[in-house]
């Protein structure tokens, strides 16, 4: 892209920051103003502050509080830097249900190129879960008892992909958002997973999640994506060059993390090791189609028998934990002598495929697959053995058993895979700084040297928001459930309901079929942006969730009301586990900090704009310590109202 493509004039003998001061000041002082925008003394602060980053390739740690305006403001500097350094910048969101938020036809983006009369090229880069899968969806229209809404969806397909007919231009399909109707359930029955190899896949190269990754790396100014799939991007970079194939991410001129209180988090699950029982029998098997010999039929035999045996002890070793689909494992002596089996078979099998692979009798892109796989489960099982600074958990979905092993830090592996890029990095959030010090932040991610800044926000919350903090006895959700049902009927809707575990959710909605007199949408039901849009232009809807905590931007009477079933303290899962036992101090250090910086983002969803006003509902449970009633209130902006 050529300079002559920036929103403002740079000539050969000029400064390129000094021209974008001069432009970002006529946009905040002159045009951004003209067009109705209401701008804040903090967003122009921000908005300086952040040109000092860029102009350095610093990382910055912008803590702005809610209605600064910081969306418009990185999103100015990622667009100009883009062009400037001609790549494109990449905006991570917190997850998934998140990133359709900037793009939206009401969105910041929309709002700036109609009062700057600009034209971005933005795009959106989703993960794997986020796409159809078209071996799943045949497997669903070949069964007897499939649902005529898979039908509906095949038959929504371009003609391209099931006809042999040449793709004459880029036509988006697959992905998510393109079937509201079908429900989270649905979905997982047609969506891709774990256990599908798209690298042998026939129809990959017709495949809406193959294409769309073509499209998007594409993009000249803006990719947004999640910060998994940021991080994902991270770890898999130089095995997919090793592969011949490309990164999930082109090199961007800029990495804006928003949200970014929660990147270590996704850095952690990017790095972690899955042990799927049914991925490896599936790759076994199809490897014993090949004419090895006996000796490593024999091994892959053995493999597979003793793989059985080592998750059928798991399964019989672990212990649910309620909210969370993470079950504790019990590190019990049988378990571990059958961990042990397993390992010494993959390391035998593994020397066995070496002559193998010199006798040429097995498909060598095949045998890859295989050997890097079987190289991954050896690393994880020998974590597993010797419990190295690693956190260990067992799922199980329907057939589907999985060994997973998460490092415990990645302070290390950050600081050389991501911030020793010579680029400008931007953490956006609310909440970013502990007793005002970023340092343990910047400890925690491997960031050396960084800027730093604070801006509170502009919004006269005592006028415009009132806190409501009834109590319940504990346990006792009939009685909150009632409440809030009598409330929610009483405002009229505008309301956003946030629980803090899938099965709250679950028993809300089983309870207030009937007795709701607005239309109320339960995350689940279909797609989440498509439930947010509803929820936006219909004033007198509901929304029940368990994800928008964070980033849900709704101003106006659609959302007056945020209504929090309980206090959001982190599930007792080996994740949470285990950093409290990194501390003696657990319930102050680890569990109190994350309810309260949830608590904050949950608060934050209600006032948007300065004339927006509306009630906040805290459902306290009357067993909780005085020491949590008085933080949760001291951290509401407002006094208490219950009178």
């Amino acid at each position: 892209m050529q300079q002559s493509q920036m929103p403002f004039t740079v000539e050969k003998t000029e400064s390129f920051y000094e021209k974008l001061g001069d432009w970002i000041g006529d946009v905040f002082y002159d045009l951004l103003p003209e067009s109705g925008f209401d701008i804040r003394d903090e967003q122009i602060y921000m908005a300086f502050q952040l040109e000092n980053a860029m102009k350095d390739r610093k990382v910055v740690f912008a803590e702005a509080g809610v209605g600064t305006g910081k969306t418009i403001v990185y999103l100015l500097y990622a667009l100009c830097y883009a062009r400037y350094r001609h790549q494109p910048a990449i905006i991570a969101c917190a997850d998934e249900t998140l990133i359709e938020q900037l793009v939206k036809p009401e969105g910041d983006i929309a709002k700036l190129e109609k009062a700057l009369n600009l034209n971005i090229d933005v795009r959106l880069a989703k993960s794997r879960e986020q796409y159809l899968c078209l071996n799943k969806l045949d497997k669903q229209l070949a069964s007897i008892d499939s649902d005529d809404i898979f039908m509906e969806v095949h038959e929504s397909l371009p003609s391209f992909v099931e006809e042999s007919v040449s793709m004459k231009k880029f036509t988006p399909y697959g992905d998510r958002k393109s079937y509201p109707e079908l429900t989270d359930e649905q979905w997982e029955q047609v969506g891709w997973d774990s256990l599908q190899d798209c690298f042998t896949c026939e129809k990959r190269h017709r495949c809406g999640q193959t294409l769309h990754r073509d499209h998007y790396r594409q993009s000249t100014d803006i990719i947004i994506c999640s910060h998994d799939f940021y991080m994902e991007h991270i770890w898999t970079k130089e095995s997919r060059k090793r592969e011949g194939q490309l990164p999930l991410l082109p090199e961007a001129s800029s990495v804006v993390f928003d949200e970014g209180h929660l990147l270590e988090y996704a850095a952690q699950k990017a790095l972690t090791y899955r042990l799927t029982e049914q991925i490896l029998e599936s790759l076994l098997t199809r490897l014993m189609a090949n004419d090895v010999r006996e000796k490593t039929l024999h091994t892959i035999e053995d493999t597979i028998y003793q793989s059985e045996m080592f998750f059928r002890q798991l399964s019989q070793t672990t212990e649910k934990i309620a909210g969370s689909e993470k079950q504790m494992i019990k590190r019990e002596k049988a378990l571990m002598d059958e961990a042990k089996k397993l390992f010494a078979l993959i390391s035998q099998l593994e020397e066995e495929l070496v002559f193998e692979s010199e006798m040429y009798v097995i498909n060598e892109y095949e045998l890859k697959v295989v050997e890097e796989y079987l190289e991954q489960i050896s690393y994880s099982l020998s974590l597993f053995i010797k419990d190295q600074s690693g956190i260990a958990w067992f799922e199980e979905e329907k057939e589907e058993r999985t060994l997973i092993i998460m490092p415990r830090l990645v302070e290390e592996i950050m600081r050389e895979e991501v911030f020793s890029q010579d680029i400008p990095f931007i953490f956006s959030s609310a909440t970013l700084s502990e007793e005002q010090s970023f340092n343990y932040m910047a400890k925690s991610l491997g960031v050396d040297d960084f800027l730093s800044f604070t801006v509170d926000s502009p919004f006269d919350y005592e006028n415009n928001m009132t806190a409501l903090a009834p109590f319940f006895k504990p346990g006792d959700h009939r009685q909150k459930m009632d409440y809030m049902i009598a409330q929610l009927n009483k405002v009229q809707g505008g309301s956003l309901l946030l629980f803090s575990k899938k099965e709250e959710l679950a028993l809300f909605k089983d309870y207030a079929e009937g007795k709701l007199t607005y239309p109320i949408y339960f995350e689940g039901e279909a797609e989440i942006s498509t439930l947010v849009s509803k929820f936006q232009n219909e004033e007198q809807s509901i929304l029940a969730s368990v994800h928008l905590w964070e980033g849900l931007d709704i101003p106006g009477a659609s959302l007056e009301n945020v209504f929090i079933f309980s206090l959001p303290f982190p599930p007792n899962d080996p994740v949470f586990q285990s950093k409290r036992e990194q501390t003696s101090h657990a319930f102050e250090e680890v569990d109190m900090p994350y309810m309260l910086l949830r608590m904050r983002q949950g608060i934050g969803r209600l006032i948007r704009t300065n004339d927006d006003h509306g009630n906040v509902h805290i459902l306290f449970d009357e067993n909780h310590s005085e020491e949590v009633k008085e933080k949760v209130l001291n951290i509401l902006p407002v006094m208490v109202n219950n009178g």
